[in-house]
């Protein structure tokens, strides 16, 4: 529904990741007065990498952690940049960078500069703030629809320790959620004396050389820490939920001698013993938890009507809007398991347009019936409440989109994910570097009018 009453606003944007960035873009668009707080020294979120991690934030039981950014020095995109990018400016090949298919962090970084540059976000950005506190201010107008609610928001000057408080019309979370671990319960955990750390701090592998480590969790960064690590640890056991494990893996657990997979930990020793489950026993010099993250807003006090139970955050209608906070609150980037991108510019276009009036939300009460909804139907469904935000379906982003007009998912940007999804199940070393081309799909991407969209400098396509 589309109104034509317009209003603007002053809204908060908390973080200047990709959904923090994009944010600010949309609601720009929409004549909001923008203030974008930032924690570290540049844009870029996850991808601003960050070499130097302390030992206090080796497990992440400290909150919040100093260091945000869980990317190791060698990551790749484990995503074709054709798929990557926000649908108006294009993730393209730039001659004297990284024109890998499957780009290094570095490359996405620079991306990201481009995208701040090519719109003048900069302008918007206060970096070097954290921010402490959000509530909602005294004297708001506590009605769902009459945008009444305001935010007071207190933040932190890094260099100087200066505190800022400040008051706005809506506030935007886009923190991001991999920056906090989610660790495992493990009998013998507290009382085992040897090294253990999250991959969230996981840089380089020579720390690791000539060690025997056990990785727990064969996720995507389980499956590429372990790889590197076998080229200079004595023995890498890598410990999963289940022993049927794809292709791909096979094919690399079979290659290395000192790569083995092994069941989960039944119990960790004082002495640096480590029992599996099928009672096999090893002895370890390091545990590395791959095991995920949990999403972090301790800063944000709604009177418990927003929380974090056990990595479901809610009620959110959408996985954007709180109903009874609803528009001045919203959250970008909470959903995982899809195209990241192009959805959270969905989810911005779909917040500047509704806090300017030109949509409206359904009232409160249909929104937590359609959230009930959605949890009946994970739970009829045998989901975890922890993947409630886990979403793996293209239908519903494209429904997501209708909501703003945003453009569903190109057919072959989603061909082109699908490809990438199998190729690294069946050649998990390799599938970044070599890809069996579908030409006419790879033609159809490249002629679609967004890739021509920019006349940029030096680049190729």
């Amino acid at each position: 529904m589309v109104s034509e009453n317009l209003s603007s606003k002053r809204v908060c944007v908390i973080g200047a990741g990709p959904s923090g960035l994009v944010s600010a873009r949309e609601l720009r668009k929409e004549g909001h007065c923008v203030s974008v707080l930032e924690q570290n020294h540049d844009i870029g979120g996850q991808w601003l990498y960050q070499p130097e991690v302390e030992d206090e934030d080796s497990m992440g039981k400290k909150k919040p952690l100093k260091i945000h950014s869980s990317v190791y020095s060698s990551l790749r995109l484990a995503s074709p940049r054709e798929i990557m990018g926000f649908t108006d400016f294009p993730f393209t090949v730039r001659k004297g960078r990284d024109m890998r298919r499957f780009p290094g962090h570095e490359e996405l970084f620079l991306y990201l500069h481009d995208f701040c540059n090519w719109f003048q976000l900069r302008e918007m950005i206060r970096f070097n703030t954290r921010v402490e506190y959000v509530g909602i201010a005294e004297g708001s107008a506590f009605e769902f629809g009459d945008q009444g609610i305001r935010w007071k928001v207190r933040s932190r000057e890094m260099e100087n320790g200066a505190m800022i408080e400040e008051i706005f019309d809506a506030v935007v979370v886009a923190n991001g959620h991999y920056s906090v671990p989610r660790l495992p319960v493990i009998r013998g955990m507290d009382e085992w004396r040897r090294r253990q750390l999250h991959s969230h701090v996981y840089r380089v592998p020579q720390p690791f050389s000539n060690e025997v480590v056990v990785m727990v969790g064969n996720s995507m960064s389980g499956q590429d820490i372990s790889m590197e690590l076998v080229n200079f640890a004595k023995e890498v056991h890598l410990s999963a939920k289940s022993l049927e494990i794809f292709q791909g893996l096979c094919k690399v657990i079979a290659k290395y001698q000192n790569f083995h997979l092994k069941p989960q930990i039944d119990t960790l020793y004082e002495d640096g013993r480590v029992m599996f489950v099928d009672g096999t026993v090893i002895t370890a010099d390091t545990i590395i938890y791959c095991t995920g993250y949990s999403y972090y807003l301790e800063f944000l006090d709604t009177k418990g009507i927003v929380d974090v139970d056990d990595d479901r955050v809610g009620p959110l209608y959408e996985h954007t809007f709180p109903p009874s906070l609803a528009p001045s609150l919203s959250f970008v980037g909470i959903p995982r398991k899809i195209i990241g991108f192009p959805f959270f510019e969905s989810q911005a276009k779909w917040i500047a347009q509704v806090l300017s009036r030109r949509r409206t939300l359904p009232s409160c009460e249909e929104m937590m019936k359609a959230i009930k909804e959605y949890y009946n139907s994970r739970d009829m469904d045998g989901i975890p409440k922890h993947n409630t935000h886990d979403i793996a379906n293209f239908e519903y982003c494209d429904k997501y989109g209708d909501k703003c007009d945003f453009p569903h998912l190109e057919g072959w940007r989603k061909e082109l994910c699908l490809s990438s999804l199998l190729n690294a199940q069946m050649n998990l070393e390799t599938y970044r570097d070599v890809w069996d081309d579908d030409l006419q799909l790879l033609q159809e991407a490249h002629q679609s009018p967004h890739f021509s969209h920019l006349d940029y400098e030096n680049v190729v396509v």
